[in-house]
C-alpha cells in the first residue's frame, strides 16, 4: 500500500477531531474509550455528523460519561425514536483506567477532554486526553514555537 493510500485510509477512519483542545490545554496523557451508542447515533456517525468540540468527559458514580458532544440525527432517522443530539453518553473504560483517572481528576486543574472520534474495527472509539488548562501566555508561547518549527522546516527544505 502506498503512503497516499495509507493516509486516505487513515483519514476515512476519523469521524471528528477536536483541534482546539491542543490549543487550549496541555495534554498530559491520552487513552482510548469505547462509546455506548444508540442505532441512530451510529448511522449519524457513519455519515460524519459527529461534533466533539464542545464536549468534555466526567466521572460520575464510578462511570465515565461524555457530556456536550453533538451527534446530529439524520433526517431519515426512525420515526418512533425521538433523538437527543447532545445527550450524555457512557464511555467504556476499564476499572484500572477509571481509578487512575479519578485520582488525576481530583488534583487541581485537570479535566478529561475528547481529542478525536474514530472507527476502530467497526466500533466508534473516542481518544480522551487528561489535560490541564493553558493560560493566555502559554497559548502565545505555543503558537510562537509552532511558527518557528514551520519556518525551520521551510528553511531546511530550501537548502
Amino acid at each position: 500500500m502506498s503512503a497516499k493510500a495509507a493516509q486516505k485510509k487513515e483519514a476515512s477512519r476519523t469521524i471528528a477531531e477536536n483541534r482546539k483542545a491542543r490549543h487550549d490545554y496541555f495534554i498530559e496523557d491520552t487513552l482510548e474509550a469505547g462509546l455506548v451508542l444508540e442505532g441512530w447515533e451510529v448511522k449519524s456517525l457513519r455519515e460524519g455528523r459527529g461534533n466533539i468540540q464542545e464536549g468534555y468527559a466526567i466521572i460520575r458514580n464510578g462511570e465515565a460519561w461524555l457530556v456536550g458532544a453533538n451527534f446530529s440525527p439524520l433526517p431519515s432517522a426512525s420515526t418512533h425514536v425521538s433523538p437527543d443530539p447532545v445527550r450524555s453518553r457512557k464511555l467504556l473504560l476499564g476499572r484500572r483506567e477509571l481509578d487512575r483517572l479519578v485520582g488525576a481528576l481530583e488534583r487541581e486543574g485537570y479535566t478529561l477532554v475528547p481529542l478525536s472520534l474514530y472507527w476502530s474495527r467497526g466500533r466508534a472509539k473516542l481518544a480522551l486526553g487528561l489535560a490541564k488548562g493553558k493560560k493566555q501566555h502559554d497559548k502565545r508561547a505555543s503558537k510562537k514555537e509552532e511558527d518557528w518549527q514551520r519556518q525551520r522546516q521551510r528553511l531546511l527544505r530550501h537548502k
